[in-house]
């Protein structure tokens, strides 16, 4: 029911969202120590007489800014002296609580998250486990609660000290001191109990969201998303248009291609660089041939001779074709004819491959009117 109405509470009044709180977030880490009496009168002792020191340890994960669970192990000394110890038990340690606890922020639950935690805090404590006395060989379950009242200090909230009033119910017994042997019944049957007042401190472990804590989302209302969506739409518009000018680029790129197209498919001009000097000797093919002629060999021979004669000198051999037939094709075999007589000029007359280029300049009218004057390869010193 405790729980029903914490959670009811939390509901109602954190009306803001924090950040997802993942399975490494939000941790932390504690130790307190302090003095319990028993509740109930034991032997010689009254209620409230006679007091233990007790020491703990505390690991805990806030699930929410309202809610978490801790694992709490509590350690409780003897306070007496006799022949058995100087802590009056057998055992330095008399007996060890160890608990789950689910722990209630009341000033989250109640006021609010405000994004970090309040410098002062009210935490609930409850839950509950198995207390172990150990010089007595006996254990059972226990019943725990308690109220922190803490202080958040550091940069960043990271560290924790709290004042912890608190009972803890059903203990076995002799629990705090070997004197407390016999304990009071209530409706017969043997019941015991502990108020505690300790001191203790706790660091939070950073979280995923850069801080020790939680951190407050950052939310949108529907006239800012209405304006976000209008945005959205207007640069949807923005892009359509955007679409349309590629499409009328794509287009006008389509019909450029076109046009180079027809341009490369027009016989080749051709242009003679002034460095350039055009040899005499000109050797003639048939028509879709690239095979030198045996007539023709002589003109070959005279540029062998010539590059002989200078050793310095370079040739470029220019193929051709007449402009009869397909420009690809005559493109080809004007590459051809300049292929064959450069390869002439190195196996038969053995000048070096490295003085001689060829290039293939393909149809051409421009030689001569006549057709078969115009199928023809011709050398260009190119030394110059």
């Amino acid at each position: 029911m405790l729980a029903v109405s914490m959670m009811t509470a939390s509901v109602s009044a954190q009306n803001t969202a924090v950040t997802a709180n993942k399975a490494g977030d939000n941790w932390y880490i504690g130790v307190n120590a302090g003095v319990a009496t028993p509740v109930m009168k034991i032997n010689d002792f009254g209620r409230f007489k006679g007091f233990s020191p007790e020491l703990g340890v505390r690991v805990g994960k806030n699930l929410t800014t309202v809610f978490g669970l801790a694992l709490d192990i509590n350690n409780y000394f003897g306070n007496k002296s006799n022949a058995k110890s100087m802590f009056g038990s057998k055992t330095f340690v008399n007996a060890t609580d160890f608990d789950i606890l689910t722990t209630w922020n009341l000033m989250n639950a109640f006021g609010g998250y405000q994004g970090q935690p309040r410098k002062f805090e009210v935490i609930a404590l409850a839950g509950g486990g198995y207390s172990r006395a150990w010089a007595e060989k006996v254990g059972g379950i226990n019943a725990k609660l308690a109220f922190d009242l803490a202080l958040n200090l550091g940069s960043d909230n990271q560290y924790q000290l709290y004042v912890e009033p608190g009972v803890v119910l059903g203990q076995p017994y002799p629990i705090y001191a070997n004197p407390f042997r016999k304990i009071e019944t209530v409706a017969g049957k043997k019941w015991n109990g502990a108020l505690s007042l300790k001191v203790g401190f706790n660091y939070k472990f950073g979280t995923s969201n850069g801080t020790h804590n939680f951190k407050i989302a950052e939310l949108r209302d529907q006239a800012e998303v209405d304006a976000l969506n209008a945005k959205i739409n207007e640069l949807r518009g923005d892009v359509d248009a955007k679409n349309g000018q590629l499409n009328a680029a794509n287009q006008t790129i389509n019909d450029l291609k076109k046009k180079l197209a027809e341009c490369e498919a027009r016989p080749t001009q051709i242009v003679e660089e002034k460095k350039e000097t055009l040899l005499q000797p000109i050797v003639i093919f048939r028509q879709g041939k690239s095979t030198i002629d045996a007539a023709q060999y002589a003109s070959v021979e005279m540029v062998a001779k010539y590059l002989k004669n200078h050793p310095e000198s370079k040739v470029l051999v220019k193929g051709y074709a007449s402009p009869e037939g397909k420009a690809e094709l005559n493109q080809k075999l004007s590459e051809a004819r300049a292929t064959a007589v450069a390869n002439a000029l190195i196996k038969r007359y053995k000048i070096s491959k490295d003085r001689i280029t060829t290039q293939g300049l393909g149809a051409t009218s421009e030689i001569s009117e006549e057709n078969d004057f115009n199928r023809v390869a011709m050398f260009v010193d190119t030394t110059k």
